[in-house]
């Protein structure tokens, strides 16, 4: 009986290098983004880790401490009335800012606003004012002794409560931000809107569904991812909270301290008590919580998406 041969082995697959011609010309596309982006965002990062390790002390100058710059700012009750602050500041103001530019980017959607660029240009205008004009303009509108609040008090004798009190200071800085970003919220939401197929209109009005089952179970599952990067860049945007209140601090300096928020501390920290390691290491920590909570965003709200 004749036996058949075995089969030989198959052969291993050839992995070929790209030529170093290929591979110098990636490199040299990479390269204008990879030099800037090195020398913006990681020598930054890198210099400020290796300043949160060491301290200057009178007696033996800089020496390196390893983590005790970031046990003493752990431990320090100022640093945590900051971030409790910005806490409260994000509770209020991210989940105000997306239903309003939410809002306002449906209503430029449905078709049925009245002259809606001159609407779409009123809601984004403000986003064109720089943050310090604006904290400006709004303190002086807060004022309770020179300013709107204190005019209409004195004309009318409303007894409106004053915005720069310690009790209203945190919903104020938010009003701020939320009269600056909604516009840019709105766009990005109003461009989303645009782009979704109007196929799936069709098919749901044949199917007889009304104005708010399209807008549930179509239009926000449709934007759902910018809904969600939005959000990470208020969340982001809130944690660097400083230009509002050390604006503000002026106007109201037993409302609003130095270390107000962890971006005020850690300005204080260096520029007031040359304090640079201990900034570098709020910095440090304020960089790490940030990443931390715009991952959790990003991963909460893309959960269970396609």
């Amino acid at each position: 009986m004749k036996q058949r041969s075995a089969s030989p082995p198959s052969a291993m697959p050839v992995v070929r290098r790209r030529p170093l011609r290929q591979r110098l010309t990636g490199w040299a596309f990479v390269l204008p983004f990879a030099i800037p982006f090195l020398l913006a965002v990681v020598a930054p990062i890198a210099y400020t880790a290796g300043l949160s390790l060491f301290q200057e002390r009178l007696v033996g100058g800089v020496t390196f401490v390893g983590l005790d710059n970031y046990r003493e700012q752990l431990t320090d009750p100022r640093f945590w009335d900051g971030v409790i602050r910005v806490g409260i500041f994000l509770l209020i103001q991210v989940p105000l800012m997306m239903g309003l530019a939410l809002g306002a980017a449906l209503a430029l959607d449905s078709a049925r606003l009245y002259a809606p660029s001159v609407f779409r240009l009123g809601i984004f205008l403000p986003y064109a004012v720089p943050g310090v004009v604006a904290s400006l303009l709004w303190g002086y509108l807060y004022g309770a002794q020179f300013g709107l609040v204190g005019d209409l008090n004195e004309m009318f004798g409303l007894g409106l409560p004053d915005p720069l009190s310690s009790a209203l200071i945190l919903p104020s800085i938010s009003n701020i931000g939320l009269w600056l970003y909604v516009g840019y919220n709105m766009l990005v939401f109003y461009a989303a809107l645009q782009s979704i197929p109007s196929e799936l209109f069709e098919a749901a009005r044949i199917d007889g569904a009304g104005t708010w089952h399209v807008i549930v179970g179509i239009k926000l599952p449709a934007i759902r991812g910018a809904l969600v990067f939005a959000t990470i860049f208020s969340v982001i945007g809130g944690f660097q909270l400083f230009n509002e209140p050390n604006i503000l601090r002026a106007m109201v300096p037993n409302v609003i301290s130095t270390d107000f928020t962890p971006n005020m501390y850690a300005y204080t920290l260096s520029f007031a008590g040359q304090q640079y390691n201990s900034a570098a290491t709020v910095a440090m920590i304020m960089g790490l919580v940030t990443a931390l909570v715009a991952f959790a965003v990003q991963r909460r709200g893309m959960k269970g998406a396609v």
